[in-house]
């Protein structure tokens, strides 16, 4: 199946690190936060990638017409020759396509950009360019393929944010109050799953998870997948470095392929 990634945000959040680069070239050790996802992807097989591009699209670009596999890979150095020997490789089955689908377009808008080049194919998936999971995607892909009638899905996953609770009496005078995880409230994780159907349900300039998301519920054709393991957005510096954190020790859930080694 197709892969469409959505990168052109602006990422202003996370302006504080860096101004100059897009989010999804945020790195995480020596790749970006782009790259893992890819690779997550590519781990279930699925390596036909769309990388809908805005913001910085020339260094996405860039990014991967100058990719160094020695960077994430073992290889031997062979100086007389002046000849890197690689013993693995990343992108050998990888396909791209990099397509400009506007500085300011939100995300139903990028969808809709990249069409054209989705045509012949009756599912495919989709996400946002800046959250990593270990979600077993190839259970959510069968468990969306079983249900004829749906269009789309997504994943559902907790909220990592925390609310100040609060417990007061009739009078509301606070009696109890603290910081605790609100772990009831699932919130839109990305990682899609959709039907060719989707794009009637799209109008031009609408935001895809509003008006064609409420299409969809009033036909009882939108699916969540719910998933309490790992799932983390890089959303804001906080987050870049409790990603740099989680690969320093070597603790990087969304690693599926380095668990199977």
């Amino acid at each position: 199946m197709k892969v469409v990634l959505f990168c052109g945000g602006l990422g202003t959040r996370l302006r504080e690190h860096s101004d100059t680069i897009p989010k999804p070239l945020v790195g995480i050790g020596y790749r970006p936060i782009l790259w893992h996802l890819m690779r997550y992807y590519a781990h279930f097989g699925h390596t036909d990638f769309i990388l809908c591009l805005g913001y910085r699209g020339d260094l996405v670009r860039e990014y991967f017409l100058n990719y160094n596999e020695a960077m994430s890979n073992d290889f031997t150095l062979l100086a007389g020759e002046n000849r890197v020997e690689l013993h693995g490789r990343d992108l050998d089955q990888w396909k791209i396509t990099f397509v400009d689908t506007g500085l300011h377009s939100n995300i139903g808008q990028r969808l809709l950009r990249v069409r054209k080049y989705l045509e012949g194919e009756s599912s495919f998936l989709a996400n946002y360019a800046d959250g990593l999971s270990d979600l077993p995607l190839d259970r959510h892909i069968a468990q969306f393929m079983a249900e004829k009638d749906l269009v789309a899905s997504f994943a559902a996953v907790p909220s990592n944010q925390s609310f100040h609770a609060v417990h007061a009496d009739e009078a509301g005078v606070v009696t109890r109050m603290g910081a605790m995880p609100d772990e009831q409230l699932l919130i839109n994780g990305g990682f899609f799953v959709f039907r060719s159907e989707i794009f009637r349900y799209i109008e031009e300039g609408e935001e895809l998870v509003e008006a064609p998301f409420a299409r969809l519920m009033g036909e009882r054709r939108l699916a969540a997948f719910r998933w309490r393991g790992f799932w983390q957005c890089m959303d804001t510096f906080k987050d870049k470095i409790s990603f740099d954190r989680m690969d320093a020790r070597g603790e990087c859930p969304w690693m599926l392929w380095r668990q199977q080694k």
